[in-house]
């Protein structure tokens, strides 16, 4: 919010400067007049072809550069007087207000002829926008010495920055700024010193680690800047005090995105001409200090996402110019009241946000109180703003963006807010307890943002403008169908999110016409039928998720060709059939088909198009056949879960290929944009329901099927494996002595196959393993002892294996160990007190597992119950979850 904003008012406090500093009567910039018959001079003209000659220009925009007057060409201006090129505008301007796509498509590219060292008269160079990657930053421009205004921001220029610069004394606006990363421009600012008649400076993403003990004092020597941009500079050191302070005239500070771990320093607050002041995204610590109450021309005040804590003081309340106010993500405590707003009458923004898991700022506000002020924008999250929905908003009719996100408001929304005929742009009022029913007469602007998670909504989905494009309506009590229309009436949804909820019917056809949707979240309803067939494309569906409901048939084959398609969750459904082919979903990263009652072989197509599948589970299902050869070149597989089906064979060899379980644990992948929906693993014995930490768990679990052979030796190889389960196949042969190759092996269960020979002794070094089930097979000999197996207590891993002994099992037990040397006195134990001690701790052990099982053991075998504990679960996780999305939207709308 306040980056945003903050980045408009910048441009126009620049624009003010710019205004005076290049008025009529200091340049002539512009065209020549026709009031002069003046030409420019041949030699200029040369060099700027020249310069064409060097340029890319994939969309033709120099097409104008043809014939003998070069003043007349686009982007080149010219002294009416003389004839000679005073300004050359080269900035492409399609990327104003575009996507990257459009900056980079109509940029130039190639390099810059030094030829314009024959523009002598050359004051305003403007090479900005453009795509000059790997080209260094040209040395030349120092020696333009006439220069007052260069700009080469985001040009995508490399290397450190002329030292040269400094030889541009009459340079009054300077822009460097990058956002390629790492910086790939550096400097150490000694060349800056000399350009004091500079009143813009931004060097945003330049490296200035070399300069970071010295660039304060460096700065403080340029009496006229008047705007200085350095975010994202790398800088660690924020000097708490100046001899003396020369840039007093400055109105805009903006030193966020860097890394500095100090208080606010007190030079700061003699700054009294400041309106704007961004120290966003950095660690600064302390209080708050009073003296913020001296800056009485400050209008954008940024403190978002620091380490800030205590009270917020009340002189905020005096800040009487104050526009927009951005101090959330700290740690604020005690109370807000109405002094901290008293004369505050321009406000416009506010945003407040304090640690999910910390709601320590309680809003201690009069339920008469009338603000003075008129806000569009409002952002509170993990506040006390509640239990009672915030009475104060009855006069606040111009409200664009409202976010009451995880306020403890306890309410339902009064019917004078839906009066107030606000038109939103965004709506969030999630991971509250508002209940009652939402009215579909809400307005929304173009391209808007609706978030009620997790609350207690009810009655049917409301259908809204067609403008809405992200749609949270997870986790309340809506219920009754999806409205069959919900296509046509909002057809330019990019996310929705409806599941959790009691929503009951068949999914409408007309989801098909949402052709920009990129999320399709339907999970934990009611809702049956079948999937329909989707007649038109949806280019960008990455993600969808049915999971959880009533859906039964087959897989529509048009799913298929949805070639976008990143995430499909499918699972505890009742569909069935064969797996249609999924060969042009060539992106999929995770694939759920699990707990349906698909049979057929496992398709060997999965392996041959997806390979780019991290996730793969079709447990629970009637699958036949054997293991295909082709999965096993999935190298960036991290779950594999074909449990519960009736596949047979051998467990294919070259399983030791699978290098997503060799190597070190991957972020989140940013092309489903961080959803891993829910997944059912099997781990430490017991079913455990993963969701945003899913990308953490490495598991293979064949278990519950006819698999035969040995265990591959292959296997061993996993180093990264946390989870392995090959339990109630018919594997043979021994337990393979290299085995202990997986040092991360958390669980492993090997349980009622026919494995014969002895444990191997090296499995003592499996020091992270925590669950061993080894039961009901042939194995013989003495188990190991040492590290882990001296906490395996309970008989019932080794049970149903005849030639086994030793601790714990009864037989050969105490042949396991010497016999201990009793010293005689009161001291001593006898054998007898320690069979007595192991008896207590097996007891123990069985009534907690019995206990354990009461309770965990029906969760895992009722679905419903499971549901409405991780339900509940969900919900909790959610809150904590929802200060990393905001986050991210935060970064979103101000880059």
């Amino acid at each position: 919010m306040g980056h945003c904003n903050a980045s408009a008012s910048i441009q126009l406090v620049s624009l003010i400067i710019l205004s005076r500093i290049f008025s009529l009567e200091t340049i002539k910039f512009g065209f020549c007049s026709d009031d002069h018959n003046v030409g420019c001079i041949d030699i200029e003209r040369k060099a700027l072809l020249k310069l064409k000659q060097g340029l890319t220009d994939p969309f033709d925009r120099l097409s104008s550069w043809v014939g003998e007057d070069c003043c007349k060409w686009s982007g080149v201006g010219c002294n009416n007087i003389t004839g000679r090129v005073n300004m050359l505008d080269l900035r492409n301007r399609y990327s104003d207000g575009l996507d990257g796509y459009g900056s980079i498509k109509h940029a130039f590219s190639g390099e810059i002829n030094p030829s314009l060292l024959v523009l002598k008269d050359l004051d305003y160079l403007d090479l900005s926008m453009n795509n000059f990657e790997g080209v260094q930053l040209p040395s030349f421009i120092g020696s333009l010495e006439k220069l007052k205004y260069l700009n080469l921001s985001r040009a995508s220029f490399v290397g450190v920055i002329p030292s040269n610069l400094g030889n541009l004394s009459r340079l009054l606006y300077l822009d460097l700024s990058n956002f390629l990363f790492p910086n790939p421009i550096e400097t150490d600012l000694q060349w800056l010193a000399t350009l004091s008649s500079l009143k813009y400076l931004n060097l945003e993403g330049v490296n200035l680690a070399r300069a970071t003990s010295y660039w304060l004092p460096t700065v403080n020597m340029l009496p006229s800047l008047v705007e200085l941009h350095l975010p994202l500079c790398g800088l660690s050191i924020l000097p708490l005090t100046l001899p003396s302070i020369n840039f007093t005239s400055l109105l805009v500070l903006d030193l966020s995105d860097n890394h500095f771990k100090s208080t606010i320093p007190p030079w700061l607050f003699n700054l009294t001409k400041l309106q704007i002041l961004d120290l966003a995204y950095n660690s600064l610590i302390g209080k708050l200090p009073d003296s913020l109450g001296y800056l009485k021309s400050l209008r954008y005040l940024i403190l978002a996402a620091n380490s800030l804590s205590g009270i917020i003081p009340e002189c905020l309340g005096e800040l009487s110019s104050l526009v927009s106010l951005d101090i959330s993500y700290n740690t604020w405590e005690d109370a807000i009241t109405e002094t901290h707003f008293s004369k505050l009458g321009g406000l416009r923004e506010v945003s407040i946000a304090n640690d999910p898991s910390n709601i320590s700022l309680v809003f201690n506000i009069s339920s008469d109180w009338m603000p003075p002020f008129k806000l569009r924008y409002l952002d509170i999250r993990s506040c006390q703003l509640g239990p009672k929905f915030p009475t104060w908003l009855r006069n606040q009719t111009e409200l664009t963006t409202v976010v009451l996100n995880n306020a403890r408001i306890s309410d339902t929304i009064p019917d004078w807010f839906w009066q107030l005929d606000l038109q939103f742009d965004i709506l969030n009022v999630a991971h509250n307890q508002l209940s009652g029913r939402v009215p579909n007469s809400l307005r929304f602007s173009y391209d808007s943002n609706v978030d009620l998670t997790s609350n207690r909504f009810e009655g049917p989905l409301p259908l809204w403008s067609s403008n809405i494009t992200w749609l949270y309506l997870r986790d309340n009590l809506f219920s009754g169908p999806i409205p069959h229309n919900i296509g046509q009436v909002m057809p330019n949804l990019t996310r929705l999110d409806i599941s959790r909820n009691t929503l009951s019917g068949s999914i409408p056809l007309s989801i098909g016409n949402l052709s920009q949707l990129h999320f399709m979240l339907i999970s934990n309803n009611l809702l049956s039928g079948e999937i329909p067939h989707f007649q038109n494309d949806i280019p960008s569906l990455y993600i969808v998720d049915l999971s959880n409901n009533n859906l039964f048939g087959s897989i529509p084959r048009s799913l298929g060709s949805l070639t976008s398609l990143r995430v499909l969750f499918l699972s505890s459904n009742n569909f069935s059939g064969e797996v249609p082919s999924l060969k042009n979903c060539t992106g999929m990263k995770i694939l759920d088909l699990g707990d349906n009652k698909f049979f057929g072989p496992i398709p060997a197509f999965i392996g041959e198009s997806m390979l780019s599948l991290k996730i793969l589970s079709l447990r629970s299902n009637s699958f036949t056949g054997s293991i295909p050869l082709q999965l096993c070149v999935l190298s960036t597989l991290h779950i594999l879960d074909f449990s519960h089906n009736n596949l047979s064979g051998n467990i294919p060899h070259c399983i030791g290929n699978l290098g997503g379980f060799k190597s070190e644990v991957k972020d989140i992948d940013t092309e489903s944009y961080g959803y891993l929906g829910r997944l059912e693993v099997v781990s430490k014995g017991r079913m455990l329901v993963y969701d945003s930490i899913l990308y953490l768990v490495n598991s293979v679990d064949l278990s519950d099927n006819n698999l035969s052979g040995e265990i591959p030796v292959g296997i061993t190889s996993l180093i990264k494996l946390g989870t392995l389960n090959l339990s109630m196949n018919h594997l043979t042969g021994n337990i393979p002595a290299n085995i202990r190759n997986l040092g991360s092996i958390e669980t492993l269960d090997l349980s009622m196959n026919k494995l014969s020979g002895s444990i191997p002794q090296s499995m003592v070094s499996l020091t992270f393993l925590n669950h061993l089930n080894l039961s009901y097979n042939n194995l013989c000999g003495k188990i190991p002892t040492g590290n882990q197996f001296q906490t395996f207590v309970d008989p019932s891993i080794y049970e149903g294996n005849p030639g086994l002994s030793g601790c714990p099992l009864p037989i050969g037990c105490q042949d396991n160990e010497e016999a201990p040397q009793v010293p005689s006195g009161d001291g001593g134990e006898d054998v007898d007190s320690k069979l007595e001690k192991l008896q207590f701790v097996i007891s123990m052990v069985t009534g907690f597992c019995a206990g354990f099982w009461g309770v965990f053991g029906t969760l895992a075998m009722k679905r419903s119950w499971r549901h409405a504990y991780f339900h509940f679960v969900d919900k909790v996780k959610d809150a904590v979850l929802d200060f990393g999305s905001a986050i991210g939207t935060y970064l979103h709308k101000r880059s």
